[in-house]
């Protein structure tokens, strides 16, 4: 529902309305939020509300550093956990520098200007998200174990799969929220669950996204669980991945369908992403752990895609016709979406705008065959950080400052990380109770 600043003052009059939380996240994907009283309300809509940016992670490291958030009054929406009296909601923010200018680190400032970019070109994409994660138990101190909350398997029904009722909750309270889940499921793992979304624009599927871990971590605390999204907890038993499912319009028409007159512009598409990859991994997938998922339980290894098999890099799943679409499978959920997003759609734009051939997809068993004669994604974060670091490309999406930031980080996790004689004892320390 489009609302304009004074439908949602209005809104929060009329539905007792006494908590607003101005939220966003951090370069790295990590949701942040200041609250306010509704008084405060009109003040931040005309001024913003000022934070100390050196302090979020990789925003600024100067004394002067005051950012201001403004809010999207389209984002605001109940949080449906909590009291129905004196309800709290939260709104997306947009951030911008004392002058009024936008911060060039905001995600979603980035993610506007690839939709903008993509617009020009007469190109209208919608995406969609495939979201897995495992249910934890937790141990009598309360501290987060790594054991499965069940042992079901894919689509198994209770009493094997014990999130059922988990993966409801966390459904029906997205539906208040205006978010509309498409399916459900246990997947493959013990303990392992996926939901997934219809897809719509690049900017609400970010902000749903971000909306989504929230509502899983916070629906799991109340049972007694921890939600994890890393992409790999457990070393024998399938990662959790995002895969992103990329519908593609010109005029309008599906050019991924098999009929469209527009099929070399999509094929150019796929191709810059195909091109970028390498390249804007680090931003795809920005863990250690990360990289433990890739090449084994059906996760890509390889820069290849396929219009008959699943288990590609980039594949075209089952549809009808209308719904003819990529998918891109080697994402994780730890990424920051607005990133993700528009380094994506920048690189397909680049694909189309320089007419880049599409090599031929992949046939039968080639890779089994093969493998050697196929370009690898990334080994680990070391090889990420290193091909994000060379290229011009990143560059020109996400500025040089908040790009020395974002490596400088994930280098010292990459080190720590090299260092330590316990690989999975420090990927806890850096990671569990984060993601």
């Amino acid at each position: 529902m489009l609302r304009s600043v004074e439908e949602a003052l209005q809104f929060v009059e009329e539905n007792d309305v006494k908590f607003i939380r101005l939220t966003f996240c951090d370069i790295f994907g990590v949701q942040k939020n200041i609250s306010i009283m509704p008084n405060e309300l009109p003040h931040a809509f005309r001024d913003g509300i000022p934070f100390e940016a050196s302090a979020v992670r990789g925003f600024m490291s100067n004394e002067s550093s005051e950012l201001l958030l403004f809010p999207d009054p389209n984002t605001l929406a109940f949080l449906p956990w909590r009291p129905s009296t004196g309800r709290v909601v939260r709104v997306f923010c947009n951030i911008c520098y004392p002058d009024g200018k936008p911060f060039l680190g905001d995600g979603r400032f980035m993610l506007n200007q690839a939709v903008k970019r993509l617009r020009a070109a007469n190109l209208d994409c919608r995406l969609g998200t495939e979201c897995e994660f495992y249910l934890l138990e937790l141990n009598e101190d309360g501290s987060i174990s790594r054991r499965a909350n069940d042992h079901a398997g894919y689509l198994d029904v209770t009493p094997l799969d014990k999130g059922e009722d988990v993966r409801r909750q966390i459904c029906l309270y997205l539906e208040e929220m205006g978010i509309q889940p498409q399916t459900s499921h246990h997947e493959r793992g013990p303990g392992q669950n996926e939901i997934d979304f219809r897809p719509s624009d690049p900017m609400t599927a970010a902000d749903d996204f971000l909306s989504f871990k929230n509502v899983v971590k916070t629906v799991a605390s109340y049972n007694g669980l921890f939600a994890s999204m890393l992409p790999k907890p457990f070393a024998e038993q399938y990662g959790c991945g995002l895969h992103m499912h990329f519908f593609l319009y010109k005029g309008g028409e599906n050019i991924f369908g098999a009929n469209s007159a527009e099929q070399g512009t999509a094929r150019h598409f796929i191709a810059g992403i195909l091109n970028r990859i390498s390249e804007v991994t680090l931003f795809l997938n920005s863990l250690t752990n990360s990289y433990a998922r890739f090449g084994s339980f059906e996760a890509p290894a390889y820069i290849s895609w396929s219009d008959t098999s699943r288990f590609q890099l980039v594949s075209f799943p089952v549809s009808a016709a209308k719904s003819v679409h990529m998918e891109l499978r080697s994402p994780d959920s730890c990424l920051n979406p607005y990133l993700a997003f528009a380094l994506l759609l920048n690189a397909g734009l680049e694909g189309v705008e320089q007419n880049l051939p599409l090599c031929e997809p992949l046939q039968g068993d080639e890779m089994t065959l093969h493998a050697d004669h196929f370009a690898r994604l990334p080994r680990n974060l070391g090889e990420a950080i290193a091909a994000a670091e060379d290229s011009d490309f990143v560059r020109s999406v996400i500025t040089e400052d908040i790009l020395k930031l974002f490596i400088s980080a994930k280098r010292e996790e990459w080190e720590y990380y090299c260092a330590a004689e316990d690989k999975s004892q420090a990927e806890e320390q850096l990671y569990l109770g984060v993601y």
